[in-house]
C-alpha cells in the first residue's frame, strides 16, 4: 500500500474541544496538490483524524456566498 503523505501548513484554529479528538480547520496539504482549507477532527498530536473535508479557495468563495445570503434572507 502507498504511503499517505498530508503536511499540516497552518492551524487555522479549533472549532470543538470534545473527548479525545478536537474539530480543527487547518491549511493542509495531501500529498503533492496545493494545499486546501480542511476541516475534520484530529487527535493531539495529528496522528489520527476523522472524516472530514477539503476544500479549494473556490469553493471556500461559493460557500462564503451562500453563508452570506443565508445571513441576509434570516435578517429580513
Amino acid at each position: 500500500m502507498a504511503e499517505f503523505k498530508y503536511e499540516i501548513v497552518e492551524n487555522l484554529g479549533t472549532v470543538d474541544c470534545g473527548g479525545s479528538m478536537n474539530l480543527e480547520l487547518n491549511l493542509i496539504k495531501w500529498g503533492n496538490r496545493k494545499p486546501t482549507l480542511d476541516l475534520r477532527k484530529w487527535n493531539e498530536d495529528h496522528t489520527s483524524m476523522s472524516k472530514g473535508f477539503s476544500l479549494t479557495k473556490e469553493e471556500v468563495d461559493g460557500l462564503r456566498e451562500m453563508l452570506d445570503n443565508l445571513t441576509n434572507e434570516e435578517e429580513e
